[in-house]
């Protein structure tokens, strides 16, 4: 196999959603960016976000607000330092990305400047404010192109689309050292080649784990690469059995992964079973503005309870005016599905969403190996504690972004270490793979058995006999991936089954029911004892 030359840069982001575009653009200001990214920005987790940024924006709310908030949706388990600074960080996040380009909906588009725009804000689960700003239902997609023209008008940054990070490169410890991030290996889609990326400092902005669910809202190439990587290298990974199911994912054949915004409940839609009867009252008194977990468990404990395979959503009995403005998008793509959400309710499940969990950073975005930071879904903050507050993600991504930067530049104009001798990437005696079905099999059996064991209701027992056959599965995927040559299938495969373990393992760990995390053999809330992450660590090299 040939191999070109290392394309060496001071910044090497590693995804291309809103938290690797945040640092890449403002490291742009002070070096060269390598950004890496799988797909184009279509694919990022940013793109689908549809219901918008939480920040205190409007003269009636308050930082205190949206901190107890967001401290209550956690369920005890936040970070209190990491809540505070990142809310209080909002605005400025938020004002950047206007400053981009972000074209938020407004209430009045005429004026002077952005200081004079009355923004439209929305609320959802869990706030007890309107200080969501979106761009109608498209929020995502509307970050990511401002973003993203942002970015391809640097000089300072390279992106090359289509190449899947394969393993961080680690230099060897010394004593009383640990050893640093100095990039990835990575493989070029488009040519086969797998390339080393040589950079000072690298950024972890891979997004989530969804696909590591048999239903989930995120795109395909959500398999947890980051989390992934970072446990091989040794790095602390921690609360991944905190795993967000949004509570009304479309259910309809043809409609894949098409995710019903949480904001049509802030704008008042209504839970249904299919007799007409509502039931969000039954299990909270803000009903249908009840946080994620309690609204998820509330639907999954339905259908359970009635046999039913979905339930309705039903915003019809607002003004069909407001509907097509306010939710432009999903009215269309259920139109197209024969649903007229203006006329009747919509067929709903719960489906994997979020990561709550991920690689542990400090609030400069450093994670436990030096040079490599993290920001996004990929990080774990303490932010989320036991469950997000809705649209406290986008939020996140923002403000940790450029955080990670700050820390990064530090590092960068110090000047201190250079980058040790890394191998070419050495294929041995792997051979091209001519049974694709030995890796589609496992992919699907990997995630069926998360969905049944290890979803929004769980057991011991459940747990138990996960773990047994994804222990099973990632001795089969190890031997499978030694013996062929790469490609972003088996990539992907290899840091799926290591996500599906350390979900589990977590989830094993912990011995209550928690936010998220819930099991019928644990039902009720720990003790204090229990207030604390669930941290997992390798010796790296794995």
């Amino acid at each position: 196999m040939k191999h070109r030359s290392p394309l060496n840069s001071d910044f090497l982001v590693i995804g291309g959603g809103i938290a690797g575009l945040a640092f890449a653009l403002a490291a742009s200001e002070v070096g060269t960016v390598t950004v890496l990214t799988k797909a184009g920005s279509r694919e990022a987790n940013t793109n689908y976000a549809q219901g918008g940024i939480a920040s205190v924006w409007s003269v009636d709310d308050s930082f205190e607000s949206h901190i107890e908030d967001t401290l209550r949706a956690g369920a005890g388990l936040c970070d209190r330092a990491a809540v505070e600074t990142i809310v209080c960080a909002g605005p400025d996040a938020v004002r950047e990305l206007i400053r981009l380009g972000t074209r938020f909906t407004r209430v009045e588009a005429n004026g002077a400047d952005d200081h004079e725009v009355e923004y439209d804000l929305g609320r959802e689960g869990g706030h007890s404010h309107r200080r969501v700003l979106h761009a109608q239902d498209l929020t995502g997609r509307e970050i990511m192109r401002a973003l993203t023209e942002a970015a391809a008008a640097r000089p300072n940054i390279r992106t090359l689309e289509n190449h899947v990070a394969v393993n961080l490169l680690i230099e060897s410890p010394s004593v009383g050292r640990p050893g640093s991030c100095w990039g990835v290996y990575a493989l070029d889609r488009d040519t086969n080649l797998i390339e080393k990326i040589l950079a000072r400092a690298t950024m972890l902005a891979t997004g989530g784990a969804g696909k590591v669910y048999l239903y989930t809202t995120n795109p395909d190439i959500a398999s947890g690469d980051g989390v992934a990587m970072a446990y091989r290298a040794g790095a602390a990974v921690a609360n991944l059995e905190f795993y967000q199911f949004h509570p009304t994912c479309l259910f309809h054949p043809a409609a894949k992964s098409f995710l019903i915004s949480e904001a049509l409940r802030g704008e008042g839609a209504i839970l249904r079973r299919p007799d007409g009867a509502t039931f969000m009252k039954n299990y909270h008194p803000d009903a249908e503005l009840a946080p994620r977990d309690v609204v998820a468990r509330a639907i999954d404990s339905e259908m359970k309870r009635h046999g039913l395979d979905f339930v309705y959503l039903d915003i019809s009995h607002r003004d069909a005016k407001y509907i097509k403005e306010r939710f432009p998008n999903i009215y269309k793509r259920c139109l197209s599905y024969g649903i007229d959400i203006t006329a009747g309710p919509m067929p709903v499940v719960p489906a994997a969403h979020y990561m709550c969990g991920g690689v542990w950073t400090d609030l400069e975005g450093r994670t436990t190996i030096p040079r490599l930071y993290a920001a996004g879904e990929v990080a774990m903050t303490g932010l989320h504690g036991a469950n997000r507050l809705a649209s406290n993600s986008l939020l996140e991504a923002a403000v940790m972004g450029r955080r990670a930067f700050a820390s990064a530049r530090g590092v960068i104009a110090s000047g201190d270490g250079r980058p040790p001798e890394f191998p070419e990437w050495d294929p041995g005696r792997a051979i091209r793979s001519e049974e694709r079905v030995l890796i589609t099999q496992s992919w699907d059996e990997i995630r069926r058995l998360m969905w049944n064991y290890v979803g929004i209701v769980r057991s011991d027992r459940r747990l138990e006999r996960a773990l047994s056959r994804i222990e099973l599965l990632k001795e089969e995927i190890h031997s499978y991936y030694w013996d062929h040559l790469l490609d972003s299938d088996l990539i992907e495969l290899r840091n799926l089954v290591v996500v599906a373990e350390l979900i589990v393992r977590s989830a094993m760990a912990r011995k209550e029911s928690r936010g998220l995390h819930y099991n019928i053999d644990h039902p009720n809330i720990g003790a204090a004892a229990d207030l604390r992450p669930t941290v997992i660590q390798s010796a790296g090299g794995v």
